[in-house]
């Protein structure tokens, strides 16, 4: 029977057998299954690009290796995601990544460096990029030598959540850059400051202004922060968002991937006006009495 015609397709994955709807993809059949799949250039809120190559899977009968993000499931499936081919495979995309690009401030991919034991001292070519950092406003900066070309920005501004389509992606090789029109400066470009690339970007390579100011300061304290939800104030949509704080400071604002309002997408207010909780000029906690 063709697939289309299926109500459940019916799959293996690891041995566990799943029964899910046709359409789904082998990621989230593994998600059911409780069987994790490492991801870079996917995410819950966009379409997937296919960039990173780094959840691919083994399918039996099929010779290449299968990008489980949009791969559907198909009928009778036996799948396999974790082998000496995958882990070789993940390995080099790792080594490859950690080669030319700056990974210290993502967490997940330095867990899966430790994890597929990447080794990038094994190349010396191409080095690793020396872009100096863009800071064309007090919103957010742009670190090109920790950006690794997931599209996850371009696809955020993009038909997936903005329609402003303020990005794209420049150059050749190793010379491909995410970058505006014709490098125009962010501030006189189509760019409306939503903040979605930031909150999609999963190397820091986009960063909050305040985040960097601490971490170049050295006063970036992981074991001082928190996160709290709370509704955005400025409208009625009712957005939520997560107010990540340090020392009681706010440093950044993102909202919930699954959330059924946002989607984790929000605007300019709600991603970067946050600054009236804590203006720079505080009340006088005593009367200033002259004599």
């Amino acid at each position: 029977m063709s697939d289309s015609l299926l109500t459940e397709v019916t799959v293996s994955i690891n041995g566990a057998t799943v029964s899910v709807a046709p359409g789904t993809t082998i990621l989230e059949a593994a998600a059911i299954a409780g069987v994790e799949i490492p991801t870079l250039c996917w995410a819950s809120n966009l379409t997937p690009a296919n960039a990173c190559r780094l959840c691919v899977v083994e399918m039996e009968e099929s010779r290449t290796l299968v990008p489980a993000c949009s791969r559907a499931c198909e009928q009778g499936a036996v799948i396999h995601t974790e082998s000496e081919r995958i882990a070789v495979n993940r390995k080099m995309v790792l080594e490859f990544l950690d080669t030319t690009n700056d990974l210290t401030q993502s967490p997940e991919l330095q867990e899966l460096i430790t994890r597929y034991e990447a080794d990038s001292s094994r190349y010396t070519e191409p080095s690793k990029m020396q872009d100096d950092i863009k800071i064309e406003d007090d919103l957010f900066v742009r670190a090109y030598d920790r950006c690794v070309l997931c599209y996850k920005c371009v696809d955020a501004c993009g038909d997936d959540a903005q329609f402003t389509f303020a990005i794209s992606m420049a150059g050749r090789g190793f010379d491909t850059r995410v970058s505006t029109e014709f490098e125009t400066p962010l501030p006189e470009s189509a760019c409306v400051y939503c903040g979605n690339c930031v909150g999609v970007c999963p190397t820091n390579a986009l960063q909050f202004k305040k985040e960097f100011d601490l971490r170049e300061a050295g006063q970036w304290q992981p074991e001082h922060q928190t996160t709290t939800e709370t509704i955005c104030s400025y409208c009625g949509v009712g957005c939520t968002l997560e107010l990540h704080t340090q020392d009681n400071e706010i440093y950044k604002v993102t909202s919930p991937a699954d959330h059924s309002v946002t989607a984790g997408h929000l605007c300019i207010k709600g991603r970067f006006g946050w600054q009236y909780v804590q203006p720079p000029t505080r009340r006088l906690s005593t009367p200033n009495i002259s004599s």
